[in-house]
């Protein structure tokens, strides 16, 4: 697994979050919302989706029904800091539309690295 896109309304996370995968050896892009991320996904393809699920325009779960359309076998990643109904229930809504794995908000270098390793066996 080579290139992620990484979908997220904060820029300063956005921006730790390609740092952390850059040094676990990923070629990365950002979008700042799902729309932009649809977009960049049909143009570029990649083999790993990170996605926010509360963001403005597009949010995360209608982002992941599209990237499922587009590409079934795509993994894709949820996160979410919650809500106002919490984390975990956005997170399981995700899940239940076949996100490959979830994050809660904020989350270390290492849990993402043990989420990678898994997808990448």
């Amino acid at each position: 697994m080579a290139r992620v896109l990484i979908i997220d309304d904060d820029h300063v996370f956005r921006a730790s979050l390609t740092k952390m995968f850059e040094k676990a050896g990923y070629t990365t892009m950002t979008a700042n919302n799902g729309e932009e991320g649809i977009s960049l996904f049909n143009t570029h393809g990649f083999d790993l989706v990170i996605t926010d699920i509360i963001m403005p325009v597009m949010e995360g779960i209608e982002t992941i029904i599209q990237l499922r359309s587009l590409s079934p076998d795509l993994k894709i990643i949820a996160m979410s800091g919650g809500g106002k109904v919490g984390a975990a229930e956005y997170l399981n809504t995700a899940r239940l539309l076949k996100a490959t794995a979830i994050l809660k908000k904020p989350f270390t270098f290492n849990e993402l690295q043990e989420i990678l390793e898994k997808l990448d066996a």
